[in-house]
C-alpha cells in the first residue's frame, strides 16, 4: 500500500468521525500562579465544531485518492 492510499484511508476515517461526532472538546490550562506553597491554575474547556462540509469533503477527497491515487498514466 502506497502513501497516497494511506492518506486516502485516513481522510475517509477522519471525515466519517467528523460527521458522526460533529465536535470535540479539550481542556486548556491558561493561567498559573504560585504563591508560596499554594499553586493556582485556571483550566478552560474549549470546544471545536467540525462543519458538515469539511467531513463530507474529507470523505470525497479520500475516496478520490483511493480510486485515482495509485494510477500512473
Amino acid at each position: 500500500m502506497n502513501a497516497v492510499k494511506l492518506v486516502g484511508i485516513v481522510l475517509i476515517v477522519a471525515g466519517t468521525l467528523g460527521l458522526v461526532y460533529g465536535s470535540f472538546s479539550y481542556t486548556k490550562e491558561t493561567h498559573e500562579a504560585k504563591l508560596g506553597p499554594l499553586q493556582f491554575s485556571v483550566q478552560e474547556k474549549e470546544t471545536v465544531n467540525i462543519p458538515v462540509w469539511a467531513g463530507v469533503g474529507a470523505i470525497v477527497i479520500g475516496g478520490l485518492l483511493l480510486v485515482f491515487g495509485g494510477k500512473k498514466g
